[in-house]
Formats: C-alpha cells, sequence, structure tokens
C-alpha cells in the first residue's frame, strides 16, 4: 500500500475530513489533498505529529507496518571496505528475512560478482532482466536486489531512471564494483589459437588497444558471463570471451590473461533494493538521499528549486534529467544529495523543494559507501 493510500485510508477510519486533519496539523487543506494523491509527501519531521492524529503508529504511516512488525532496531554497523556482516544483519532482517539476493544476468555477471563480494551470506538469483529482479523482490521471492546505475566509464545505465521511481522498492545501500576484464577461453586454448574475443560491446571498448596488440578480433555479444558461457560450450581454442574471473569459474574457462582492460579504475556503481524502507541512524556515519522529481511549469522553476539546497548548505552530488515513460513533454529529474532527512537543513531543503515541483518521490536514504571515503 502506498503511503498515500495509507494516509487517506487512516484518515477515513479515524472519521476525520481532509479539513479536521489539516486544522490538528496546522498546514492547509489543499496539502493534506496533495499527499492524498502523491503528488507531495509529509515532511519526515511532521510523521510523528501526522500518526498521533491519525492514531496509527509512525511505522505504519511511514512503512505499513503494524506495531506487531514494526523494524528492529540495529546498532550503527563497523565501517568496512565492503559492506559489514553488521550492515548485511541491518539490511536482510527487515527485508522478509529472505537470504537471496536477486541481479540481472546470467552466473558470472558483474552483477554476480557484485552480489558475491557484498552480501556473501545470501544467495544470489539470476534474472533475465532488470525487471524481473525488482519484481522478485516485490513478490517476495528475493530480499534484496542488486541493481547496477553507473559505471564510471560508460555512464548511466540505461532503462534504471525509468524503473526506480515506478517501482514499490527503496534503495538502502550501495555498493562499487571494481570492473577487471579478463581473456577466458576453453581448457586447451592458448592466446596463440585465439582468432576472436566475445563480450559485451562495452566491455570490448575497454579492452581495445590489448586485444588489438593481442591480434584478436572483438565480437559483440549480449552480455560478459552469456559470451562466457557460450565459449564453453562452443569449446572452440579460437574463441575466448571477455568477462570477469567469476566467469571463468562458473563456466571452467582458463584465464588466458588476467586485467586486459586498457585503463584502471574501471567501477560500476551499484544500489541496493529492498521492498522494506529501512534509513541509517544519522548519527552512525554519512548518508545519501535518492529521490526523483518533476518541475511545476513556471519560469526558471529548477532553478528555484535547487535553491533550498544551497541557501540551507547542502550538498547535491548527482542531478539528471530524463524523459518520462509514456510522457515525452515533461522531464524527470533523479538527484542525489548529501546528508539525512532527519537533519534539520536537509528537511528544510527537501520543504523548499516541494513549492516548485509537482511530485517528489524520495527513493532512499543509506549509508555512504567505503569507497567514497576513500577518495
Amino acid at each position: 500500500m502506498s503511503l498515500s493510500r495509507r494516509i487517506k485510508e487512516a484518515r477515513v477510519t479515524a472519521g476525520l475530513n481532509q479539513k479536521d486533519l489539516a486544522d490538528r496539523l496546522g498546514v492547509t487543506q489543499s496539502t493534506i489533498a496533495l499527499w492524498e494523491t502523491g503528488k507531495t509527501a509529509p515532511r519526515r519531521a511532521l510523521m510523528p505529529k501526522l500518526a498521533a492524529a491519525l492514531k496509527v503508529t509512525s511505522a505504519f504511516i511511514e512503512h505499513g507496518l503494524h506495531a506487531a512488525s514494526a523494524p528492529t532496531q540495529y546498532a550503527a554497523p563497523r565501517r568496512m571496505g565492503h559492506v559489514s556482516q553488521d550492515r548485511e544483519a541491518m539490511i536482510v532482517n527487515p527485508a522478509t528475512e529472505n537470504p537471496v539476493i536477486a541481479f540481472q544476468g546470467v552466473p558470472g555477471a558483474f552483477s554476480h560478482l557484485s552480489c558475491r563480494a557484498a552480501f556473501p551470506a545470501m544467495e544470489p538469483m539470476s534474472c533475465a532482466s532488470f525487471e524481473d529482479a525488482f519484481a522478485a523482490v516485490e513478490e517476495g521471492r528475493a530480499g534484496l536486489a542488486m541493481i547496477p546505475i553507473e559505471n564510471s566509464l560508460g555512464g548511466r545505465v540505461a532503462d534504471i531512471h525509468h524503473l526506480l521511481p515506478e517501482s514499490n522498492l527503496f534503495i538502502v545501500a550501495e555498493h562499487f564494483q571494481p570492473v577487471h576484464h579478463y581473456l577466458l577461453g576453453p581448457k586447451g586454448a592458448t592466446l596463440e589459437t585465439v582468432k576472436e574475443a566475445h563480450s559485451h560491446q562495452q566491455a570490448l571498448a575497454q579492452c581495445r588497444n590489448t586485444l588489438r596488440e593481442l591480434k584478436i578480433k572483438p565480437v559483440a555479444a549480449a552480455d560478459t558471463a552469456g559470451a562466457a558461457m557460450a565459449v564453453a560450450e562452443l569449446n572452440d581454442p579460437t574463441i575466448a570471451a571477455v568477462a570477469s574471473s567469476l566467469a571463468a569459474e562458473t563456466y571452467g574457462l582458463e584465464i588466458l590473461r588476467p586485467r586486459i582492460e586498457d585503463r584502471i579504475g574501471n567501477v560500476t556503481r551499484f544500489v541496493v533494493m529492498s521492498r522494506t524502507r529501512i534509513e541509517p541512524d544519522p548519527r552512525s556515519g554519512p548518508c545519501l538521499t535518492s529521490f526523483v522529481f518533476t518541475v511545476r511549469s513556471v519560469p526558471a522553476a529548477l532553478y528555484k528549486a535547487m535553491g533550498g539546497f544551497a541557501t540551507n548548505g547542502v550538498n547535491m552530488i548527482k542531478l539528471e534529467s530524463y524523459i518520462s515513460v509514456g510522457d515525452d513533454s515533461r522531464a524527470r529529474f533523479y538527484a542525489e544529495i548529501e546528508g539525512h532527512p532527519a537533519e534539520k537543513a536537509v528537511d528544510r531543503a527537501m520543504e523548499e523543494l516541494q513549492f516548485f515541483t509537482n511530485n517528489v518521490k524520495l527513493l532512499g536514504v543509506y549509508p555512504q559507501a567505503e569507497f567514497r571515503q576513500d577518495d
């Protein structure tokens, strides 16, 4: 059930009309109407007062949970280079206690490698598409999903910005996965026998110089791990794949040459999605807040919408525009800021944002990855 629907149903159950609720909260009736249509959402600081007015728990308003099923409070996790065991427990337990993590691609994909690196205790679930990975979590077949959102060389991942706001999932963590490409061949293959290397077009582009030096012809395939699987099935010493070390392990291929990427520092950023909204204690360390919004059709609306972040000293680290599916007349914006909505500066900035936008949807509040701290 959406937040807007929970507010409306709780109001009706409490026997209140919109004006009654507005008077109790000290807001306008139109504000209540905007909440109940999902065009805006209550400020986090107002949630306890809203819950009290509706005679429900804050957990129900924010997460759809009743008191008996409210999420457990966890201690702040230790900060490590990857997702720590404490952090893994913090995320997995509320996420239906399902130790399965979904990813897009076949076994051996870099998304699979990320699942194993960040959540070694969870069982990876291969999904044919990003939509299938989202659905696996929404339907309870998986507790989490590992979704790539951008690559340091290739830019943002197509389609993800459209899927994030349309899903019922929340971002609860981020993970940075170094991308190391390996030249893989069937048993018996050598650098001298290989004539072709199959892989995703982007992976081939990142290894272009090395393949040229080896006089190996690049051949585009749908994805890296799929290419490795096909090479294993062909068992032809003249055909190799460019893929991860996990793909070599998964399909029994030989590593003919490791680390064949032309440039070091290639990293893919993943976001971890959960059906349960889980927010860290703002005192536990640096946080990020991700959200999407559309601006009103008035002059300088975007400029004014961003003004609140500047005047409140909130650092915006990402702002990307994209056209909404089915509505090519209006741009949507995906944004990431440093900070937690429980912080006064962030709360004020988000409140000012609503004056110049038609719709703001919070996608998640989550700890900054150690990778950012080490930069």
